[in-house]
């Protein structure tokens, strides 16, 4: 009975979004008033407590996603592939997760909209309850970047204990975590940050060794790390200190970057790249959530904007930044 009840109260309520009504510039993203979705079987309906604010944003609000995967959207559309917040409700065959139930998870391109509201629908199997470690706040600009670290050290990079990492970009959104969830697999890594106070952030983070990639010498700190070649590595840019990274790898080494790096890596001699996309499913939440629980982890945010700001969050992407930007809505 209950519900039902509140079934009946949030299909006619409205929530504050921010959406596009046609694919371009940021002057297309406007504060809205909209219906709150309505929830399918396999769903449940979040209230939002933080979005997160990625880098492949501009990509989704510019067309790019809808055209590479050949998608049809839905107008209005509200953006945010990414965010956290606690279950309203749930579909009838979703059994995991329960109303109250603090989530984060993947909303990307959703017909029924994204994380920039007050309220998004979400299939189950893309959300996970927020590990204990973490406030729902910072859980917020997790998902994305989590599930693509992770997948890149452990279904690409098959990451084992003991091997040497070198990670490139390792004081942005996903480079953080990957330094994180490298050392939990108990590997030796070499982090290459950005400027002096992104290495001040990850050596706080747990490094073995960190440099800052605008002033130092990639090769001859792998050489020094691990003499006879570095094991992995994984590139979250491209373009020189990406070539850098993979000459640096031994005989049989591996390096993998994230589909979206531009200036993509190249392969040489002996060396296997590769590229992956960081898609969600179940086990990698389970796993992802198991390793950040192992001991204090930090999801770093930034800055923070009001949804109604969510066009200035956008145009803070091209600034310096450590970590992650967020929308908060509580």
């Amino acid at each position: 009975m209950q519900k039902e009840i509140l079934v009946k109260n949030k299909s006619n309520q409205t929530m504050r979004a921010v959406a596009i009504d046609e694919f371009g510039g940021i002057e297309k993203m406007k504060p809205r008033e909209l219906p709150v979705p309505k929830v399918a079987a396999d769903e449940i309906l979040v209230r939002v407590d933080t979005a997160g604010v990625g880098v492949w944003d501009p990509f989704e609000r510019e067309g790019g996603f809808a055209k590479e995967f050949n998608m049809q959207t839905s107008f209005p559309h509200v953006l945010g592939s990414d965010g956290a917040g606690t279950v309203e409700e749930v579909g009838d065959d979703v059994h995991n997760l329960k109303r109250g139930d603090r989530v984060y998870g993947i909303n990307f391109m959703s017909p029924k909209g994204g994380f920039y509201a007050e309220y998004t629908v979400i299939k189950a199997d893309n959300a996970a309850l927020i590990p204990q470690a973490l406030s729902t706040r910072n859980a917020g600009v997790l998902a994305v970047d989590g599930v693509t670290a992770l997948n890149g050290l452990d279904k690409t990079l098959q990451l084992r204990a003991g091997e040497s990492i070198l990670i490139l970009g390792a004081s942005g959104g996903i480079g953080h975590l990957a330094v994180q969830l490298a050392k939990r697999m108990k590997a030796r890594v070499l982090a290459v940050a950005s400027g002096q106070d992104g290495v001040e952030f990850v050596k706080r983070l747990g490094a073995d060794k960190v440099i800052d990639g605008r002033r130092e010498d990639i090769l001859k700190a792998a050489h020094e790390f691990a003499p006879k070649g570095l094991d992995a590595a994984l590139l979250t840019v491209g373009g020189k200190a990406a070539a850098q990274a993979i000459a640096a790898l031994r005989k049989g080494g591996r390096a993998a970057y994230p589909n979206g790096v531009e200036d993509v890596p190249e392969a040489t001699d002996g060396v296997k790249v590769s590229s992956y996309n960081g898609l969600p499913d179940p086990q990698a939440f389970a796993k992802l959530n198991e390793l950040i629980d192992g001991g204090p982890f930090e999801v770093h945010i930034a800055r923070t904007f009001k949804l109604e700001d969510a066009a200035q969050a956008q145009q803070a992407l091209d600034t310096h930044y450590l970590g992650k930007l967020a929308l908060v809505l509580s």
